[in-house]
């Protein structure tokens, strides 16, 4: 079974940008469909970015539209979540989550019960 640690979390002033990274356990993390969650303080999980087993495929939250972006290394089993002109707002734990469903090497899944494999989550705090 495949298993996810993230990284990068901390605090960060407003305004500035956030790095995170996923890695991946096992030997088909090229073939699964991948993504960001973030759940602040008292509410649901919500999607924040997807990316497609191939990489060529992505989607984002609207309020991370522009200012996010993930990727993929399929070589060092790893996810990335870059952001920037980081708000209070965006002040959640953030999860890395692998759907290990099959999928077309375009597929972006973007709904929490998509995913079967989930990160214990790294902490964000944006100070205004």
């Amino acid at each position: 079974q495949v298993q996810l640690v993230e990284s990068g979390g901390g605090l960060v002033q407003a305004g500035g940008s956030l790095s995170l990274s996923c890695a991946a356990s096992g030997r088909s993390f090229g073939s699964y469909a991948m993504g960001w969650f973030r759940q602040a303080l008292g509410k649901e999980r919500e999607f924040v970015a997807g990316i497609s087993w191939s990489g060529g495929s992505t989607q984002y939250v609207d309020s991370v539209k522009g200012r996010g972006a993930i990727s993929r290394d399929n070589a060092k089993n790893t996810v990335y979540l870059q952001m920037n002109s980081l708000t209070p707002e965006d002040t959640a734990v953030y999860y890395c989550a692998a759907s290990t469903y099959y999928s077309s090497r375009s597929t972006v899944r973007s709904r929490v019960n998509q995913y079967d494999v989930w990160g214990q989550g790294t902490q964000v705090t944006v100070s205004s």
